[in-house]
């Protein structure tokens, strides 16, 4: 009789690892089951990505030694262009006066710490 109660043992344990049915679903809730209260599951699983799959092969291919060092040289021309504009607005915004400073009057003026 032992080794029945064990043999029946291991084979629910087994079954609640089956996919199917959840048997939780449908026991009381003092027995273990859901609350009342509680979501029904979504009818259809959720999906998960494919984490296996590889991506097919890229079209392209690696930019070769004198393409990777040509679009350097445009990316550095590109940036001391872009700084010798910026110095030149710069440069323009220090010819114009600085507009004045209105001198502070009411009584926060009068008031020193």
């Amino acid at each position: 009789m032992g080794a029945s109660m064990l043999a029946a043992a291991m084979l629910l344990g087994l079954v609640g690892c089956a996919a199917g049915p959840v048997i939780g679903d449908h026991l009381p809730e003092a027995a273990g089951g859901l609350p009342a209260g509680a979501p029904a599951r979504p009818v259809t699983p959720y999906q998960y990505p494919a984490v296996h799959d590889m991506p097919p092969p890229r079209d392209t291919k690696p930019l070769s030694d004198e393409d990777q060092a040509k679009l350097e040289k445009e990316l550095q021309a590109t940036r001391d262009r872009q700084a010798a504009q910026a110095g030149d607005d710069a440069a323009a915004d220090e010819e114009q006066p600085a507009p004045a400073k209105k001198p502070a009057t009411g009584a926060k003026a009068g008031k020193t710490r």
